[in-house]
């Protein structure tokens, strides 16, 4: 099965699903990411020179949940609302043209950054029922976004056991020093290993990344 995960920043990628995409690779899948925004410049003019050192941390986060397929494009952080949303929609329906994905993962509506929001309308939007391979839209939530949200509405209606790669997720968002926060920070290992195992008992597992489902072509 080819799998597509469409994000807003890089490092949201594997604090999302980064346990269920290096599933996905042990299962035999092919995994691609599309990372649509640059992810630092919106905290200062100073910082432009840090988006390279970023992707590159992406591709090595990845690299240890084995996945090598990843485009970078270059929307501005924090301000997709700058953008109009059909050509951002264009970016995605290009990658979903090359991928021919049967699965897609991506941001949940209720995240509290505007980028999420937007980057979740933009991939309905691609991937509406036309594109006939793609069979399958999940949601997933980010710490620091999606449950910061006052009005969140995450309420996860699919779990993937991930206890057999949880470790792989931890370990690849170690590459991303700079962007993790110590415990009590939503944003720190201590607390995304706390989420899956949460998410986990949920369903009566070890461990798990919680999903909704926006659609599903039977």
């Amino acid at each position: 099965m080819n799998v597509l995960v469409v994000v807003a920043h890089p490092d949201d990628e594997t604090l999302g699903v980064g346990a269920t995409m290096a599933k996905h690779v042990e299962s035999g899948d092919t995994v691609a990411v599309l990372i649509l925004g640059e992810g630092v410049v919106s905290r200062g003019a100073r910082l432009k020179s840090e988006i390279a050192p970023l992707q590159e941390n992406a591709r090595r986060a990845l690299k240890k949940l084995g996945v090598y397929d990843v485009t970078f494009l270059n929307f501005p952080d924090n301000n997709f609302d700058s953008v109009p949303l059909l050509k951002i929609v264009k970016e995605i329906e290009g990658k979903i043209s090359e991928v021919k994905p049967a699965q897609i993962y991506t941001h949940h509506y209720s995240d509290l950054n505007v980028d999420h929001k937007l980057t979740y309308r933009a991939v309905l939007t691609a991937a509406r029922p036309i594109n006939q391979h793609v069979k399958k839209i999940l949601c997933f939530e980010v710490p620091s976004s999606t449950r910061w949200d006052t009005e969140m509405d995450f309420q996860p209606n699919c779990y993937v056991d991930v206890s057999a790669t949880l470790q792989k997720k931890l370990d690849a968002l170690k590459e991303y020093g700079n962007e993790m926060r110590e415990f009590p920070h939503a944003r720190s290992l201590k607390y995304v290993e706390a989420l899956a195992m949460v998410r986990g008992g949920d369903a009566n597992l070890n461990a798990a990344e919680a999903f909704v489902i926006a659609r599903e072509v039977m």
